[in-house]
């Protein structure tokens, strides 16, 4: 730790819970929290810790992995948990466990974790460096391993993705490619 330690800020600092009633107006067709109200509520607790990290705006850059694990009733309360992860210079990884509870039977269930990269941003809108991070237990130390690989296997995949789009393809190639996929060629 070569830098002022004035600038390095725990986790806990900004460990942020938003905890809200799941209201009918959220529920989808199906009768349950629509996975985009989940989202949104995912997205402000992800501002909210990374803020209060970065002393400042912040804006949503990516989300990664969003997993729906269980469905969410209606009349559930859900927490929404969300830490520090990893810093970089002006971004953060801000890792969100969702849980929710259902107040009458006092079932608590985790049903989602996500993934969201905030950037720090200064008030004329450029990129703003964020204080480091203080792990101060072996979870904080895996999550911050856990973020770097993820943020390694993430670079790979666009660099693999850059590459299929710059091959040439022949139609011969791409049809033995489909042959055993659902999928109909019209031509």
């Amino acid at each position: 730790m070569t830098e002022d330690k004035k600038f390095y800020r725990t986790v806990k600092f900004s460990q942020t819970t938003i905890t809200e009633l799941m209201i009918p107006s959220y529920a989808n067709f199906g009768g349950k929290i629509h996975g985009g109200i989940l989202l949104s509520l995912m997205d402000k607790a992800a501002y909210a810790c990374a803020s209060k990290h970065s002393s400042g705006y912040c804006v949503t850059v990516s989300v990664d992995t969003v997993d729906f694990l269980q469905p969410i009733e209606v009349g559930e309360l859900v927490a929404l948990i969300a830490s520090v992860h990893y810093v970089g210079n002006s971004s953060m990884v801000i890792g969100i466990k969702v849980i929710a509870e259902n107040v009458h039977t006092s079932t608590v269930r985790h049903t989602n974790t996500s993934y969201f990269t905030m950037v720090s941003k200064d008030q004329t809108d450029q990129i703003k460096k964020v204080p480091g991070l203080i792990l101060e237990s072996k979870e904080e130390v895996k999550n911050f391993l856990d973020a770097m690989k993820r943020k390694e296997i993430k670079e790979f995949y666009k660099k693999e993705l850059k590459k299929l789009g710059d091959e040439p393809h022949s139609e011969e190639h791409d049809m033995d490619l489909l042959k055993h996929e659902r999928c109909q060629i019209v031509h």
